[in-house]
């Protein structure tokens, strides 16, 4: 006799879904005083045998040492700078597990509500730095290096940035899980640990940008650990069998199961013991292979599920910008992999308190980073439903109570849409349950949801097909914006003025519909500790010395730095002020060098615009405006050229791969700085320069080395910005147009100090349709932008056929607005010129800058989060 199974059985879920609990959370029993009890072995000897944190340099050697013999199995006699950076890493790490251990005792302990943020992308940077900061230890590992034979910035440059996000939305995060753990909130993180990130980014001969593979796990991640112990089953395809009981239930059958696996990576706060988690989320088959089809000889059909798993959490953002059915099949797998397997982690911590289903939204809040993780609304209602044998409408109440959604665009191509039909093939159940969100349920009325937008605005039919989850056409999509808006309890915007166009334009109806109570705004903000104290060390120092503060005290409050206002009059700190952004121009210098092998003047202007290459951050109109200022000056004498302004422009940043027009303005970047570079008529005045693969680490260095950055969106487009902060921070100041954070940039620290640009918000569609109706020659509306375009068309910087789609975006329909803004560009340009000829008020502009940037902390917008959204309370960790 043998045990057998009923291959019908095969795929079908066991109900109700059986709770394991991990082998962390835990809490020691009591006895009937309330006292803990030991709960094995000899106290004493377990107490004995417990580390501390290492904080003076013997232990800390001693665990650099021991980790080179054990983690490494290497000796002194081998042992290199990679070496070194990883057994420091793991030296490090175990401190931050001492900590990261006593905060989820502490939060399994107290029980409070907690708040989890689900994000696609998580730009973290490198570690070791930031978390040796934030333990108040670099210099103690500093001299324990030293004596071991190494030097502690070599050691750091060792380390790859974690390759987990593309660009502001990932680095905004990464900002805000700093922030939480250092306000002492208890905030989750949780993502996907892509295997290759987004690409390396290379440069061809011709200047074309190629994307090779950034292979950034292959020495391993020191700073994640591995959680063997914490599964979770996620299925795809297959049928849902909805229940003739007028539950709404319904049995998801069949398809492909898929296992996720997590790993945890610490977030140790500022001079605090809480050391908060991001889980990062790994795909594996469910089964190795299919042994039946490798014993009969098909190798490839036998490894073909494995394959397909691995691939879920393989590359960050699968091309979007061409319809690939694969790869949109792909992009919507990693989001719904990702949110499954996150509320599966979340419901599992919920349930430990043991507490009934209707006290959810009282323990969890989920903050939605844009729509990416819109299907964890009608995950968590199949979850409810199906395997809760929940109401629906009880369980409508607590999704609707639960999630919280922040809208980072009105873009049109960033507001997420799926094709029905994808959606029905790859989860079918969820479009199940989109479909019964239509007919069955609104958040406000309890009635029908389309049936009670007809009831407050009788005959307006053409509200009804926009407010629609489904958006018809040849094609029905669903509209994950809408989803998420009607989802979450509340939708915030990232700047004033963009909060503002969400409520006016793309949700404009939902507001009308459930009043504007539920539209709110939170500017975005950045960490004071990573983009100033950790990248601009120099200036850190003398702000401390000067206000005459613990470092801590100002980096925990932004709005200290105001105190730097009394010292703009003082010519010694002006003068230490501008030695220091000198010295972080030649360190700039020095990575030019090194990596590009070219020369770079530190004696003038450093022009910086470093983003995600995209025609709506009109990078384009940054370039066309540097062939301007080359043609005027070949045309100047060189008695008025001496007369110039000296300015080298950088630019930085990746296009998606298949966005051609962006790779086309990375062309022809580099081909105009080679052209301009050579020119000994010019080089002395005007340089340019792209700095190739752009990353958290690299803006460390060119940030602190600006002394103007571009932000010149057209307006309404950028919905908020965070480099335009980090730039502030550092003291380089602002030419932009009236857009996303900006505005509140030049309100705090005065207009005055930011050149603007451009036309405004409520001129741009009259402009467009103008373009569209009444076309104006380029060499007629503007001949100064004509002049060069056509440069370029004659192939002065070589290919000038090349450039043609590129430029035929500015001479036909110019949805940018490239023609009507450069004018107006050019000319806050030789503002900043003339500005800049008198360095000693430019430096007291600087200086203002800085000490203005107080509400631009992230400290103070996760503040923002946790007590106006998710009702969340800090929770100190104490003890040894």
């Amino acid at each position: 006799m043998t045990s057998v199974i009923d291959p019908k059985t095969i795929g079908r879920p066991a109900r109700p879904r059986r709770h394991v609990r991990t082998l962390t959370g835990y809490l020691p029993e009591t006895d009937a005083s309330g006292k803990e009890k030991w709960p094995r072995g000899e106290e004493d000897v377990w107490k004995a045998g417990m580390r501390t944190l290492d904080t003076d340099i013997p232990s800390i050697t001693k665990s650099f040492v021991n980790h080179v013999q054990t983690s490494l199995a290497r000796q002194p006699y081998n042992l290199d700078e990679l070496g070194a950076y990883q057994a420091a890493a793991l030296s490090v790490r175990d401190n931050l597990l001492v900590n990261w251990t006593e905060t989820q005792l502490h939060y399994t302990r107290k029980a409070p509500k907690r708040a989890y943020y689900l994000s696609l992308e998580f730009l973290m940077g490198r570690t070791l730095d930031n978390a040796l900061l934030n333990l108040n230890l670099k210099g103690q590992y500093t001299e324990g290096i030293k004596a071991l034979g190494f030097n502690m910035e070599d050691v750091l440059e060792r380390e790859r940035d974690a390759a987990l996000g593309n660009g502001g939305l990932g680095r905004l995060a990464a900002c805000y899980l700093d922030s939480s753990a250092s306000q002492e909130l208890p905030v989750w993180g949780y993502g996907l640990r892509y295997k290759y990130g987004i690409f390396q980014q290379l440069i061809s001969p011709e200047g074309n940008q190629l994307e090779a593979p950034d292979p950034w796990l292959e020495h391993q991640n020191p700073w994640e650990l591995p959680r063997l112990d914490v599964t979770y089953e996620v299925r795809f395809y297959g049928q849902a069998e909805k229940m003739n009981d007028g539950s709404g239930r319904a049995v998801w059958t069949g398809g492909q199961e898929v296992i996720a696996m997590a790993y945890d990576v610490m977030i140790p706060g500022y001079e605090t013991k809480t050391t908060n988690n991001l889980r990062l989320w790994e795909s594996k088959p469910k089964r190795g292979f299919d042994l039946n089809s490798f014993n009969a000889g098909n190798y490839e059909k036998a490894v073909e599920s494995a394959n397909s798993a691995e691939a879920i959490t393989s590359v960050l953002y699968p091309n979007d910008h061409t319809y690939v059915f694969l790869h949109h099949e792909l992009r919507l797998k990693q989001q719904y992999f990702w949110t499954a397997a996150s509320l599966a982690d979340i419901i599992r911590r919920f349930k430990n308190l043991n507490k009934p289903f209707t006290e959810f939204p009282d323990y969890v809040a989920i903050q939605l980073n844009d729509t990416h993780p819109t299907l964890a609304v009608p995950e968590l209602m199949r979850i409810l439903v199906d395997e809760e044998d929940m109401p629906w409408g009880t369980a409508w109440q607590i999704v609707t109570n639960t999630f919280f959604y922040t809208n980072h665009t009105v873009l049109p191509e960033a507001l997420e849409k799926w094709p029905v039909g994808l959606m029905e093939h790859l989860l079918p159940r969820h479009m199940q349950i989109i479909y019964d969100i239509v007919i069955h349920i609104n958040n406000v009325t309890n009635r029908f949801f389309l049936q009670a937008v007809q009831k407050k605005f009788p005959g307006d039919v053409d509200r009804l097909a926009r407010m629609s989850l489904i958006e018809e056409g040849a094609h029905k999509q669903v509209r994950m914006a809408h989803l998420a808006c009607i989802g979450s309890r509340k939708v915030n915007g990232v700047a004033e003025l963009h909060s503002e166009l969400v409520r006016t334009t793309i949700l404009s109806d939902f507001v009308e519909f459930e009043g504007i109570s539920k539209f709110c705004n939170v500017t975005n903000g950045i960490t004071p500790r990573r983009w100033l104290d950790q990248c601009n060390p120099k200036l850190s120092e003398l702000i401390t010395t000067t206000l005459g503060l613990e470092k801590s005290a100002w980096l925990k409050d932004l709005s200290k730095v105001e105190g730097l206002l009394n010292f703009t009059e003082d010519k010694i700190f002006r003068r230490k002020w501008a030695a220091i952004k000198h010295h972080n121009k030649q360190r700039l210098a020095q990575y030019v060098q090194a990596t590009l092998g070219l020369t770079v003047n530190t004696d003038a202007m450093f022009d910086v615009q470093i983003k995600r290459l995209h025609e709506y951050k009109r990078q384009t109109m940054n370039i066309l405006g540097v062939i301007h200022r080359y043609l005027a000056l070949k045309d100047m004498s060189p008695e008025e050229r001496r007369k110039v302004n000296k300015k080298v422009v950088f630019f930085a940043g990746k296009a998606a791969p298949a966005y051609y027009i962006a790779k086309l303005t990375i062309r022809l970047i580099v081909n105009v700085a080679r052209i301009i570079n050579d020119d000994p008529d010019t080089r002395d005045y005007l340089t340019v320069y792209f700095l190739p693969d752009y990353s958290v680490s690299l803006a460390e260095i060119l940030i602190p080395a600006s002394d103007i950055s571009q932000h010149i969106s057209t307006a309404g487009t950028e919905a908020s910005g965070t480099s335009n902060m980090k730039f502030c921070l550092n003291g380089g100041l602002l030419v932009g147009t009236v857009d996303g954070a900006n505005i509140e940039i030049a309100e705090e620290v005065c207009f005055y100090q930011i050149v603007f640009f451009g036309h405004l918000t409520p001129a741009v569609e009259g402009l467009r349709e103008q373009h569209r109706s009444n076309p104006i020659p380029l060499e007629q509306k503007c001949p100064a932008l004509a002049r060069v375009v056509n440069t370029i068309s004659s192939g002065y910087f070589g290919d000038g056929w090349a450039y043609e789609p590129l430029l035929n975006t500015v001479r036909h329909g110019d949805y940018y607005l490239l023609s009507d803004d450069f004018d107006s560009y050019i000319a806050a340009l030789a503002v900043v010129d003339q500005a800049y000829l008198d360095r000693d008020e430019w430096i007291k502009k600087s200086i203002r800058t800085v000490a203005k940037m107080g509400k631009f902390s992230s400290d103070r917008a996760i503040n923002e989060y946790a007590e106006s959204f998710w009702n969340l309370e800090t929770t100190p960790v104490t003890g040894n």
